[in-house]
């Protein structure tokens, strides 16, 4: 039937619609397997030359697999210098495990204090706090080397213990996890049920704020544990040196003992394990939704 209209005709598809650009499965997952291999590489390397003697080591052996010699260097490990190694170790240990728990413990507080509670001068007093994350730590061993020794604290565990419960940047971590979980509707529902405000903080703001005590546990150990230039510089003693400074020390000495090589190479192979430890069974922790459905 003539409508009387002049009717357009569509022209035909003369093929299927193009896709956007991206990039393709293939150039992405070798990209991935190329940066898992040059992650894992180093610790590949560390697995096999733990197990190396040191000549082996010294003729660039590490990663043959025949003539292994784990049991030989773990001895040579447990008996050189009387077990001071593992001592070492321990003191490492005690740093890191005490000085990551307390220190998370003061910054999880201080952040709560500065998101809960409204007093004078708190967001210049916060501004102050966020200006020590800008100052290098290497920067203050001088300065703290200086104040350790008018307190008469040089070369002793506090030296070194001490510094390490203040961290600037956990309190800023502690309060952006404050502010985004901790209600203050909880807050106010426990000051009228009666509750003071350390026993609110205790009962109810340390819990919700877990995920962040554990995100600026984590921190603090792992920078801990790696710390060398502030021992090193409050510290003379060999029994008081973590694990970081003692194997600096026999790393010194293998040029004029090779012997000391592989007792590097394993030494630092077990200083890994509390890392991998810590973030294994830490993990499930940084889950979010713990304070879900706490506020309707």
């Amino acid at each position: 039937m003539n409508t009387g209209k002049n009717t357009v005709p569509v022209p035909a598809a003369t093929g299927p619609a193009r896709r956007p650009w991206s990039l393709s499965r293939t150039a992405v997952g070798g990209a991935l397997v190329l940066a898992t291999a040059y992650t894992l590489l180093p610790l590949l390397w560390l697995l096999t030359a733990a197990a190396k003697n040191t000549g082996d080591l010294l003729g660039g052996r590490a990663l043959t697999p025949d003539r292994w010699h784990l049991a030989a260097n773990l001895h040579a490990l447990a008996t050189t210098g009387d077990g001071i190694y593992f001592r070492w170790y321990l003191n490492s240990l005690l740093y890191a495990g005490l000085g990551g728990l307390l220190c998370a413990l003061v910054c999880v507080a201080a952040g709560y204090a500065f998101q809960v509670y409204a007093f004078p001068g708190r967001e210049k007093l916060f501004g102050l706090v966020l200006l020590g994350v800008l100052v290098p730590t290497t920067a203050l061993a001088l300065p703290m080397y200086l104040l350790a020794s008018e307190a008469g604290v040089v070369n002793t565990f506090w030296a070194v213990f001490l510094p390490s419960l203040v961290n600037p940047f956990g309190v800023y971590l502690a309060r952006v996890f404050c502010a985004g979980y901790v209600p203050e509707e909880v807050l106010e529902a426990a000051r009228m049920d009666g509750a003071g405000e350390l026993r609110t903080f205790w009962s109810i703001g340390l819990r919700m704020l877990m995920p962040g005590f554990v995100t600026v546990f984590l921190f603090q150990f792992t920078a801990i544990w790696n710390n060398f230039f502030l021992p090193l510089v409050m510290l003379s003693d060999n029994r008081l040196f973590p694990v970081s400074l003692g194997l600096y020390g026999w790393n010194t000495q293998t040029h004029a003992f090779p012997e000391y090589y592989p007792l590097v190479v394993v030494g630092s192979l077990l200083a890994v394990i509390p890392l991998v430890i810590a973030f294994v069974t830490l993990q499930r922790h940084w889950k979010a939704g713990l304070t879900a459905g706490s506020v309707k």
